[in-house]
């Protein structure tokens, strides 16, 4: 199990990202236009700078929804190796059956 501070402040990171991600946006777009003037380009890549960098979606680390581990994940699950070995195991995941040869 992970240290729940680590979870906390991941899930805190998915909530200010979500919540900025339509400002984040827009700002971006003008930082990019390059028919926009340099003086709006670069008051926009200062507005950008100036918000939290935890608000930046690349900063969500994908974490075991059931344990917190920050590695051996699978996105399609949201589950780590390890669980996801044991849900298979018990039934738990439809269509899924260990392999044996």
């Amino acid at each position: 199990m992970a240290k729940i501070s680590s979870v906390e402040r991941n899930k805190k990171r998915e909530r200010m990202a979500k919540q900025q991600q339509g400002k984040r946006a827009r700002l971006k777009a003008i930082v990019m236009n390059r028919d926009s003037s340099p003086e709006d380009r670069f008051e926009a890549a200062l507005k950008l700078a100036e918000m939290p960098r935890n608000g930046s979606k690349v900063r969500v680390r994908l974490r075991c929804e059931l344990t917190g581990r920050p590695r051996g994940n699978y996105r399609k699950f949201k589950v780590c190796r390890n669980k996801l070995r044991e849900l298979a195991s018990l039934g738990q995941i439809p269509g899924m059956v260990k392999s044996s040869w």
